[in-house]
């Protein structure tokens, strides 16, 4: 990746903050003429933190990781912190307090997190990305310096006005968790002492942490700095982004296919997709503006769902799973050769549709009803006579037909559709 200079943009395009605030990135921030100068000026180090509480981050994570890509291609330094020490603690809940997991499961996270973080940026050049750990600093603080330093700043009445305290003083919250905000505070401050950080940024869930951050620098007597906060990404439906009916869309691929991950931005409601573009896409404000306007024009045509598709699963599993992605998305209607497909490819796309399992090959009528394209062998032959079955893209004509060896995939797989849009797999185990 090739990052570029921190020059002034050239007249007639938009300066960063514009480009952020056209995008809808920035709905919270500490001083936003300070922002401003400090964003479009010369380079500037800035952090963003992810906590480990899984083996993987997940879609709601891109937000943060794209807009530190998006900082970094206009000049600035990242750091990346992945929290070794925030990770063991964990952010409150409104709901309950959190299972706190072995530090040397964190710690196995951590490494995992920190590898996935390494392609959205450069670690080379002028302004080359750098990946921290809180640990670092925090392990080694004793529990007297920590509240003889840090914990004297933070007076209690401000940390029980958070909305999240308050919503847990009933029920009941640890000091562990009541502390969070202190270690993450002092995170800000010793990467602003340790690498001049001067921005934070996060989730618009932060924006206490964060400028409890911002607050606790200035307490030091160090600073100036500044933060702002991006929207939490949601959808129209009500239902949660980044889940799907399988669970969480991770960006591990051992835990979601890229072809399951293409699948999720295809499958964009109309009305979020393009909120999605100006969040997500590198693509520059007139061409999001033409798939805004055919999207309007033409919603059946999806121009804006694959193009963002295509983008997002390029930038996270690389080019070549995405035009597998691609070809696995055409080939199971219909479109394209089911031969082209590469065997994790195809098993990925199959186990999406739904992957039944068999120990010997039945008739195509019981594949159907196997499968459950189709509630019973009468209505499964029914299809097949009025000529809306298809095994491996091929029509089935006859109602006795039958599969053998020789049509299974890659020595073990049947693709079944039923009509032009309803499809599922077969899996041939014994």
């Amino acid at each position: 990746m090739t990052v570029t200079d921190s020059s002034p943009p050239p007249s007639g395009r938009d300066s960063l903050t514009e480009d952020l605030r056209w995008r809808g990135l920035i709905q919270d921030s500490t001083g936003p003429d300070e922002l401003r100068a400090l964003l479009d000026g010369s380079a500037a180090t800035f952090y963003v933190g992810f906590d480990p509480t899984a083996a993987s981050l997940h879609v709601g994570h891109l937000m943060q990781v794209i807009t530190a890509r998006r900082l970094q291609l206009a000049g600035h330094r990242p750091l990346l912190l992945v929290g070794g020490a925030t990770g063991q603690i964990g952010d409150p809940k409104e709901s309950a307090e959190r299972s706190l997991n072995p530090p040397e499961v964190v710690a196995g996270w951590v490494a995992r997190i920190r590898e996935q973080l390494a392609p959205f940026v450069s670690y080379t050049g002028e302004n080359a990305a750098h990946l921290v750990n809180n640990l670092d600093w925090t392990g080694e603080m004793s529990v007297v310096e920590f509240l003889r330093d840090v914990g004297k700043h933070f007076p209690v009445n401000k940390m029980l006005a958070r909305e999240v305290v308050k919503a847990r003083l009933e029920s009941g919250i640890s000091f562990t968790e009541f502390s969070y905000q202190l270690l993450q505070a002092n995170d800000f401050y010793e990467l602003h002492r340790r690498h001049g950080c001067q921005l934070q940024f996060g989730g618009s869930d932060q924006w206490g942490n964060i400028t409890a951050g911002v607050d606790f620098v200035r307490r030091r007597g160090a600073g100036p700095v500044q933060a702002f906060v991006t929207p939490l990404v949601t959808k129209a439906d009500g239902t949660k982004f980044g889940k799907t009916e399988g669970g969480a869309v991770w960006l591990d691929p051992e835990l979601t296919s890229p072809y399951a991950f293409y699948q999720f931005w295809l499958n964009a409601d109309d009305r979020d997709v393009t909120r999605y573009l100006r969040y997500f896409s590198f693509r520059s404000r007139e061409e999001i503006e033409d798939l805004e306007k055919e999207t309007a024009e033409r919603p059946q045509a999806r121009l804006a769902q694959r193009a963002l598709a295509e983008e997002l699963t390029s930038l996270v599993h690389g080019e070549r799973e995405m035009a597998q992605a691609v070809v696995a998305s055409q080939a199971l209607f219909g479109r394209g050769s089911l031969d082209d497909l590469a065997p994790e490819t195809l098993r990925a796309a199959l186990t999406e549709a739904g992957l039944v399992h068999v120990a010997q090959l039945p008739d195509v009528a019981g594949l159907l009803k196997e499968s459950g394209l189709v509630p019973s062998t009468k209505e499964a032959r029914r299809v097949i006579a009025e000529g809306g079955a298809y095994v491996n893209n091929r029509r089935i004509a006859e109602v006795d037909a039958t599969v053998g060896p020789e049509d299974l995939l890659h020595g073990r797989y049947l693709v079944l559709r039923r009509g032009k849009k309803s499809f599922a797999g077969v899996e041939l185990r014994g």
